[in-house]
């Protein structure tokens, strides 16, 4: 079966949850990028 032109138009993909979750891990590495700056822990290598 194929689509047509305005069937095709009218399907919605997953950009919605792709760009919900690039902006959470976004916001995720600059509070870690931040708390790294403020917060420095020193390594427990043994």
């Amino acid at each position: 079966m194929k689509l047509n032109d305005l069937e095709l138009k009218q399907i919605s993909g997953g950009v919605k949850i792709g760009l919900i979750a690039g902006i959470l891990a976004s916001v995720t590495f600059i509070i870690g990028l931040i708390d790294g700056y403020v917060r420095p822990l020193a390594c427990r290598c043994s």
